[in-house]
């Protein structure tokens, strides 16, 4: 069955008889009415496109501390994303000379977000040394391939809105489209942004930041101060300062990678707990002022005593 919801998401949502009578459903966008398949395999279908000629691409893995994670490079720097993209091993140069690549990534917590179609073709084998566009770490000569990709004009209204069900191999990040005929769990219809909150009120998943609206990203990057984690499971609470560049944002994107300073915490799941902000700090602010804030605010929670807090 259909449900749209008040947030402007449309649930595709079928049980097994409903998938085997059912190839499509209506959907309206923009004043019309759109067919939208119920599986992947469906949408290529409608489009003239066989599975056979596509491979399945699902980006999850942070490229280490100093690094963006592949959604970030998708939202923020498109270029540099397709650029990490159309470099590929060479040892499974067979798997991914196909006609199509169909590109995915990873979605926080646990979703699969679809960001294009891209016509393939063979560009140059066994690439001398280069940087990773994501980490800038050097790749060793003769282990690479690069290939020309070029996105399909026909699939772009479905980049960054279609989620499908990439199933519970997720460690398999490169599949064959006729062997994985994925369901579409949801169409996302509306780009309008959920407007931000407010410091004192903001609360959210530490696993949920990477993925938090391009606004809302700005404004924590442009802001300094201390934050609280907790987690709701074990009671427990870490108080945080950020005052380095990107600020409160990069700092809870490290935290979610499991990067930067060994607190803790770091042997739980990032989706165990939840981060607010305690304090802003000033733009006349210095790193000492907010280190005492930090300070003042772990005496009063007593997070050393009943918390993560170790200094």
């Amino acid at each position: 069955m259909l449900q749209a919801t008040s947030t402007g998401i449309i649930h595709l949502l079928a049980d097994a008889d409903e998938w085997q009578q059912r190839d499509s459903v209506s959907v309206v966008q923009q004043g019309k009415a759109v067919a939208v398949p119920l599986t992947f395999n469906g949408l290529l279908a409608e489009h003239g496109l066989s599975p056979k000629g596509v491979r399945l691409l699902r980006h999850a893995k942070r490229q280490g501390a100093a690094g963006m994670s592949p959604l970030q490079a998708w939202r923020d720097d498109r270029p540099r994303f397709e650029a990490y993209q159309s470099t590929q091993p060479a040892k499974d140069r067979a798997f991914f000379d196909a006609p199509y690549w169909a590109s995915f990534v990873a979605f926080p917590p646990r979703e699969t977000m679809f960001v294009g179609l891209y016509r393939i073709a063979k560009g140059e084998e066994r690439v001398p040394a280069f940087d990773c566009p994501l980490t800038a770490r050097q790749v060793p000569e003769g282990q690479i391939d690069r290939w020309a990709t070029q996105p399909h004009p026909d699939f772009m209204e479905f980049a960054g809105k279609l989620f499908i069900d990439w199933g519970a191999g997720t460690r398999s990040w490169g599949q064959r489209a006729e062997r994985r005929n994925k369901p579409i769990l949801e169409l996302r219809r509306d780009d309008h942004e959920e407007t931000y909150p407010g410091h004192t009120a903001f609360l959210r998943q530490l696993s949920e930041v990477e993925a938090l609206p391009p606004s809302w990203v700005a404004i924590l990057r442009s802001s300094r101060g201390v934050y609280l984690l907790t987690c709701p499971a074990t009671r427990e609470q870490y108080v945080g300062a950020a005052f380095a560049q990107g600020g409160f944002h990069e700092r809870w994107v490290q935290h979610a990678g499991r990067q930067g300073d060994a607190i803790a915490f770091r042997s739980r799941a990032p989706s165990d707990y939840r981060v607010s902000i305690l304090e802003v700090a000033g733009s006349l602010a210095t790193d000492q002022d907010i280190i005492v804030m930090e300070q003042r605010w772990k005496a009063k929670l007593q997070s050393r005593e009943m918390g993560l807090n170790r200094n």
